[in-house]
């Protein structure tokens, strides 16, 4: 119901527009008090990139945060990932991450990050408290920011949007009447624009996500995922669509298709009644890092990365360096 509403293709966002121009309202005097000086913002002493969004939900934001950080590393630079922590509920914050913190506990994108790229990972609600977490623990080159872009207690040296190609912002609305935190006008304002899937536009990157082989949850086992056999797809993300609309393309013979909420934190016997012992229960991965300890033989996931044309990738990864060698 939610996506036809803020699609435009439901009338009912009408409805919804008095709370839409009030959360439009609220948004912006925040920003404009951290412009005029009312609020203090904390600048960190290496470089901050922030990787955000316009809209709620699914927007590949996570894939282009690890791309980068892996881009980076390879060229040699520290970097360290600040994140909300959205979904976990620490003990006390700031949370710096190590191979035990659970997804309870940190929420699964920022353990999705620190499993797949290894680099140091703090979160806490305050991401200036999360930076100097990293910092006091060790040398960073580059700070990136998984989300935030409307954090701005935060100071931040470059902003990088990541846009939904095929569904771009939807009526255009502010939450929630449509999917906007910020009205579309906000990328002129923007360092860089990466349009996940769809067209890109004048100005944006185009980014794809490429699946990999599929993996075993339990035993690491890797397989291409069209050899799978009876496969029930489950996804726990911000659009499912985006995911079931993959394994089509892959040519899995999917027999079900099961959506949950984003965040959706799972029980054994919830997943395990989804799918028979001679079925295949296959995720995404940020689903699967919330599976590893109770998974069984037939569940696994489909990781996938962010791909960028090497032309278009190139100036974006210089102008960040750039902010590093200064």
């Amino acid at each position: 119901m939610i996506e036809r509403i803020w699609s435009g293709s439901s009338l009912v966002y009408l409805l919804l527009l008095p709370l839409s121009w009030l959360y439009g309202l609220v948004s912006g005097l925040i920003r404009l008090s951290y412009r005029c000086g009312l609020r203090k913002s904390w600048r960190a002493p290496v470089p901050v990139v922030v990787v955000g969004n316009l809209t709620a939900g699914g927007n590949g934001k996570t894939p282009m945060v690890i791309w980068l950080v892996e881009q980076l590393q390879q060229r040699g630079y520290r970097v360290g990932v600040v994140s909300r922590g959205y979904g976990g509920k620490a003990v006390s914050y700031p949370l710096v991450l190590d191979e035990y913190t659970t997804t309870q506990q940190a929420g699964d994108e920022p353990v999705l990050i620190y499993q797949r790229t290894g680099a140091p990972v703090a979160i806490s609600p305050k991401r200036a408290e999360a930076v100097q977490a990293l910092l006091q623990q060790q040398k960073l080159d580059v700070v990136i920011t998984d989300d935030g872009l409307q954090h701005y207690a935060l100071q931040r040296d470059f902003e990088l949007v990541v846009i939904d190609g095929v569904r771009r912002f939807g009526n255009g609305w502010w939450l929630p009447a449509g999917p906007m935190r910020e009205r579309a006008s906000r990328l002129s304002s923007v360092n860089a624009r990466i349009a996940n899937g769809g067209v890109a536009q004048a100005g944006e990157i185009a980014m794809q996500l490429q699946a990999r082989e599929a993996v075993n949850i339990a035993s690491g086992a890797r397989r291409p995922v069209a050899e799978l056999p009876q496969v029930v797809a489950m996804a726990g993300i911000g659009h499912p669509p985006r995911f079931f609309a993959t394994l089509e393309k892959l040519g899995v013979d999917v027999k079900k298709e099961v959506a949950f909420a984003d965040h959706q934190e799972y029980q054994h016997a919830q997943l395990a009644a989804l799918a028979s012992s001679e079925q295949t229960l296959l995720m995404t991965e940020k689903d699967a890092v919330k599976c590893r300890i109770f998974a069984q033989p037939n569940w696994w996931y489909l990781p996938v990365d962010a791909v960028l044309p090497p032309n278009q990738a190139e100036p974006l990864l210089q102008s960040i360096e750039a902010l590093l060698t200064k």
